[in-house]
This record gives C-alpha cells, structure tokens and sequence, in this order.
C-alpha cells in the first residue's frame, strides 16, 4: 500500500453530503472556527452559507496550482469523517483509493493489517 499521493478522489466523492463531523468538530469549530462552522446547517457539514443548500463539492479542497494533487484549507480541524479515512480496504476499492497497489488487491487480509497498523488513527 503506497502512501496517500492527495489524489483527491475521496474528497470529491464524499463532498456533496456524504461527510458528516461529530459533535465534538461542530463544538470545536463553533467556538474556535466560526469562518468553518459557518457551513454547517442542522448538523449538516458543508452547506452554503448563503442559500442553506449542500455545497457540491468541499469548500476547503484546494487544487493545487499546475498539478493533479489537493489539499485541505482545513487539515488540521476537519471533520472526523475525514480524519479516519479511509477505514475499510473495500472503501478503498470501492473509491478507486491510488494508495492500493495490485499486490493489495490479491491478498485483502494482507492489505486490511497494513491500513490498520499504518493508516488509522484507532
């Protein structure tokens, strides 16, 4: 399994609703990061501020400049949801995650030990 290349797949595919931040990002960025809690509405994490409507895509992904890499406006406050990803190799099937090298894919037990001992935060 190869490191995290910032592809932004993930990013992409769970920014239109699919994300949710627990309480403790919502107390957090309410008393810290109003600029951040701004986009929450009802519980709900990246919704216009303006409009209260689900903002397609996350408002703190940022291309970076002449590359295929992103990165996060927000890394070291984003949500849970982002923190512990990705938690299952077969999420990372499933998203097309560049960190899988076909070796993973032939051994899914093999792989599933190397993202718990090097990849999660639990």
């Amino acid at each position: 399994m190869k490191a995290c290349n910032s592809c932004g797949k993930c990013c992409i595919k769970y920014s239109n609703g699919g994300l949710s931040a627990s309480d403790q990002d919502l107390e957090l960025w309410e008393t810290l990061r109003p600029e951040i809690f701004r986009y929450v509405r009802n519980g709900n994490i990246w919704m216009d501020p303006l409009t209260g409507e689900q903002i397609e895509l996350c408002p703190w992904l940022r291309r970076e400049p002449e590359q295929i890499q992103f990165s996060c406006a927000i890394y070291f406050d984003r949500p849970e949801d982002c923190r512990v990803y990705p938690a299952t190799v077969s999420d990372m099937i499933k998203d097309e995650c560049e960190m899988l090298e076909p070796h993973d894919l032939s051994d899914l037990p093999r792989a599933t030990r190397t993202l718990k001992a090097n990849f999660t935060d639990y």
